[in-house]
């Protein structure tokens, strides 16, 4: 059984920063790629970025490059996004995600990931 639990969430002002954790309980954690998605009402989740177990490779979305970071603590199979120079935009429910698959280019697709987290709101005001 995979369990993962997002925190850090909350409100934030426009320029401002939050940094979002995801524990992940699973054997074997640095056997899995995470992930960071978000969705709005009435929309598809949509990949935030991504971050390979064995190297630290990322990916982003490109409305976040330079702005947001993903990174990993294997030892707390712990997941991170810090996000900085926030806007209105970004205001979603922001969910972790795991997967043992390929870190290939399916990254951006919600389907090709396994395992998810309940969601934590992120709120950006202008």
């Amino acid at each position: 059984q995979v369990q993962l639990v997002e925190s850090g969430g909350g409100s934030a002002q426009a320029g401002g920063s939050l940094r979002l954790s995801c524990i992940v309980s699973v054997r074997a954690w640095n056997n899995y790629h995470g992930a960071w998605f978000r969705q709005v009402p009435g929309s598809e989740h949509e990949f935030v970025a991504a971050i390979r177990w064995s190297d630290d490779i990322t990916r982003y979305r490109d409305s976040v490059k330079g702005r947001f970071t993903i990174s990993r603590d294997n030892a707390k199979n712990t997941v991170y996004l810090q996000m900085s120079s926030l806007k209105p935009e970004d205001t979603a429910i922001f969910y972790c995600a795991a997967r043992g698959r390929p870190f290939s280019s399916d990254l951006e697709n919600p389907a090709k990931w396994q395992y998810w987290g309940q969601g934590t709101q992120v709120t950006v005001s202008s």
